[in-house]
């Protein structure tokens, strides 16, 4: 088996396409639907990579990433956020907090994911 990928996503059409698309690359796909499920999985799978969205219930991404990256075990593991939103000044709090790359919900092709996700952990 691939490559594990954490995919923290609420939206369930996203969750689906992104599962289907990372699956049929060859990848491992969890899923968590809020922050406080996403950080017991990181915490309990390791994963190679972890696809984050930042707008989530319970725990918001920033939240999981502040978390991640005071993690010395855990900051080691390459984040790339998926947002609705490009702000700036988002992009770059993420950024000061390990995550490695970006991409907006509205303007992604799930094909863009898969060559990020390439570029990060290879398949």
């Amino acid at each position: 088996m691939g490559k594990t990928i954490l995919l923290v996503e609420d939206e369930k059409l996203i969750q689906d396409l992104l599962v289907r698309k990372l699956l049929a690359q060859g990848y491992r796909v969890e899923v968590a639907g809020d922050g406080e499920e996403a950080l017991e999985k990181i915490r309990q799978l390791l994963p190679d990579l972890i696809l984050l969205d930042i707008i989530l219930p319970k725990k918001d991404g920033m939240e999981v990433l502040e978390q991640v990256h005071g993690d010395k075990v855990l900051s080691q593991i390459p984040v790339i956020i998926i947002s609705n939103s490009g702000q700036p000044v988002e992009i770059d709090r993420a950024r000061e907090l390990g995550a490695v790359d970006w991409l907006v919900k509205a303007e992604f092709d799930p094909q863009e994911v898969i060559e990020k996700v390439r570029a990060q952990v290879g398949l």
